[in-house]
């Protein structure tokens, strides 16, 4: 059921939303939270879109906030839809004038009683989203970095302004990275003395990943461009050779680990759905990303050298790979050398035999004469 509202109230669209869960047959309500999405009207199609389906996994309230600042009247216009193949409820409200300078007023009298609130920004999101009027209301702080206009995001003011909920999904991305990179180390413990992020040009979640090696394992990350799509390749340097997950085509990755085989991983790039729904699943705060938002600013404040590994851990481990083969290939020579005269000798031997054959047979030949 759709139901449009023109210049109407808060109080209004919840008797809207009332009305509809009694016409569709469902007057309890079964959803678990509410997600407010602030979003313009060019890309509020596919942010409701991203929202009702991750309310697939988790019912929820979806509240979609369309501002509209500017000289004309105040007013609040919405379309409330329930069921029409949505697993909650969502409402689009789009704020007019003065009215959308506080869009605050009009959202929290919408929010689910007793339930937790995520707001989401799918253009970037603000400076601070915890000073935000609508990011004080939610639980979860939702950004996303590579949707930002701005040339590149000012990491400063997110670790500066960090309150426990906030996140982003250029971190989330590199949740599945994460893992990977942790359990090889996990199966395969060693010293890494250096550590490499390769990514197309400009790419925040790059930034990220470089970040939290860096915090984690104590030693200098550098970062590479590449052509994309996305993070391409992360490798931990050590002394027996590199630990490395390359992704070339954003769907399938290799896993490398010294002395085992290459292993395909399936490592595809999520949907912003998908995203969603990871957030929605923790609700509670993530210190892992608050470090690696300090260890940004300190990156940030680093020379460029102090950002690149040292060509001699490159060095050293490759020259350790190489002088494992050559130990291979020296330990089977000298058994080829010992091999060629017992040979030899063994040839002399069969020679000999066959002339003495050959001159007892003549021997035989004139005695019967």
């Amino acid at each position: 059921m759709i139901i449009d509202l023109t210049d109407t109230t808060s109080s209004e669209i919840a008797s809207a939303l009332l009305k509809a869960r009694r016409n569709a047959g469902s007057p309890a309500m079964g959803m678990v939270g509410t997600i407010v999405v602030v979003v313009d009207e060019a890309s509020h199609h596919d942010a409701m879109k991203a929202a009702n389906e991750a309310g697939r996994e988790h019912p929820s309230r979806v509240l979609v906030a369309i501002l509209r600042p500017g000289r004309g009247a105040s007013g609040l216009d919405a379309e409330v839809r329930v069921g029409e193949g949505i697993p909650g409820e969502a409402v689009l409200l789009r704020l007019h004038g003065e009215l959308a300078k506080v869009p605050e007023s009009v959202i929290t009298p919408l929010l689910l009683p007793d339930s937790p609130v995520i707001v989401w920004w799918p253009g970037g999101g603000p400076r601070v989203p915890a000073e935000d009027p609508l990011g004080r209301l939610g639980r979860r702080r939702v950004t996303d970095a590579a949707a930002t206009r701005r040339a590149s995001v000012d990491y400063s003011a997110r670790a500066e302004g960090y309150a426990p909920g906030d996140t982003d999904f250029a971190w989330t991305r590199l949740t599945p990275w994460r893992a990977l990179m942790a359990a090889a180390l996990d199966q395969y413990p060693t010293k890494v003395t250096g550590a490499e992020v390769a990514a197309a040009r400009g790419n925040p979640s790059a930034d990220l990943m470089a970040a939290w090696l860096q915090s984690r394992l104590k030693v200098p990350v550098e970062q590479r461009n590449s052509r994309g799509p996305g993070v391409t390749a992360v490798r931990l340097f050590t002394p027996s050779g590199p630990i490395a997950l390359t992704r070339p085509d954003g769907a399938m990755a290799t896993f490398s680990v010294p002395g085992q085989p290459d292993r395909p991983v399936a490592l595809k790039r999520r949907t912003t759905s998908e995203l969603l729904s990871e957030e929605l699943r923790r609700l509670d705060p993530d210190d892992v990303y608050a470090k690696t938002l300090a260890c940004m600013v300190e990156r940030d404040a680093m020379p460029a050298d102090a950002k690149k590994v040292a060509d001699t851990a490159r060095r050293s481990t490759a020259a350790k790979v190489t002088a494992a083969g050559k130990k291979v290939v020296a330990a089977e020579k000298p058994a080829a050398k010992k091999a060629a005269p017992a040979t030899k000798a063994a040839a002399k031997k069969s020679a000999a035999k066959k002339t003495a054959a050959k001159k007892a047979a003549g021997k035989k030949a004139v005695g019967r004469s």
